[in-house]
């Protein structure tokens, strides 16, 4: 067993040995070679950058719309009924938020939804040149009040909003919240439009989507049916209906504009950033775009002609003694 192990080993040791000779006594990588993979080095740096750029333009969350099959299709018993593709124009690339839908969105929220739901994420100082101005948004922060404190007293005193307190919320804990709707307690939507699959689709289309049971199914007291809803039963009556909400703006007010707006303000809720993020990864693939067109001038009108010179050495003549 021991000298085979040793036979083994002096077998590994010499093929190693050629190995290394080998590698040794490989060719020098010629010149124009090294150049070549000096360009590809330089484009795929270009590339990566305009990569980086591209993919802060676009959302993480780019929903495709593809309908869903096999394992991954939807059960309207256990996940509900998948919500239909539609054409949110913020989702395109080159698009923004409709700043006036959001402000019509909050309006929905501020007069249907904030009666159970709460926004603990979003503060007044948010709402500041998106939906409203600072003195509409100080406004409506003074119409609530907060506790603050304490005092040089010790004590606890009763305030005006302002811009850096939160949304306020229906109710003061969990125990409240599920005590005044029979157990079920409404989500904070704060993020719902990023904690829900489907996103803006399912928003819009569980708003929208209730009906009387189908036959053969019934439903205990306090209960709705809803298609879209996982298990077709929730807690939540229907809110949204025909003219239920006048808009400031004279704006349609039909319960599908009512969804659509308020939608829309939470889609900015849980993405506050993608404005941003999108002038951002414009800026940063024009940027690429400059450089490369740079880079590409540079290489051509003054490397060019650098590395095509040849340069000759003409010997003098040797001088006759």
């Amino acid at each position: 067993m021991t000298g085979a192990f040793s036979r083994i080993s002096r077998l590994s040791y010499s093929a190693v040995r050629r190995g290394f000779a080998s590698s040794s006594a490989r060719p020098v990588v010629p010149e124009h070679n090294r150049i070549t993979v000096g360009f590809v080095a330089k484009t795929f740096a270009v590339c990566s950058v305009t990569a980086v750029g591209i993919s802060a333009a676009l959302p993480d969350d780019l929903s495709l719309g593809l309908a869903p099959s096999g394992a991954d299709a939807f059960n309207l018993i256990e996940n509900g009924m998948h919500p239909p593709h539609l054409g949110w124009e913020h989702r395109e690339w080159n698009k923004t938020f409709d700043h006036e839908s959001i402000r019509r969105g909050y309006q929905v929220y501020r007069e249907i939804c904030a009666a159970c739901h709460s926004m603990s994420l979003l503060s007044w100082r948010n709402l500041v040149g998106v939906s409203h101005s600072e003195d509409e948004v100080k406004a409506m922060a003074a119409e609530y009040e907060y506790q603050d404190g304490p005092n040089d007293q010790g004590e606890y005193f009763q305030r005006p909003g302002k811009l850096s307190d939160r949304l306020p919320s229906a109710y003061p804990n969990e125990e409240a919240a599920r005590a005044a709707n029979g157990g079920a307690y409404p989500p904070d939507l704060s993020c719902i439009v990023k904690a829900r699959h489907g996103e803006e689709d399912y928003i819009f289309s569980l708003l929208l989507g209730y009906s009387d049971p189908p036959p053969g199914i019934s439903l205990r007291d306090g209960l709705h049916f809803n298609r879209y809803f996982p298990g077709g039963a929730i807690s939540m009556a229907r809110a949204l209906y025909d003219e239920v909400v006048d808009y400031e703006d004279g704006t349609p007010n039909n319960a599908s504009q009512l969804a659509k707006d308020v939608t829309t303000f939470l889609s900015w809720a849980s993405y506050p950033e993608h404005d941003d993020r999108k002038l951002t990864g414009m800026r940063a693939i024009t940027l690429s775009v400059l450089l490369t067109v740079l880079s590409v001038w540079y290489k051509r009108f003054k490397w060019a002609p650098i590395k095509s010179r040849q340069i000759v050495f003409k010997l003098p003549k040797a001088r006759e003694v």
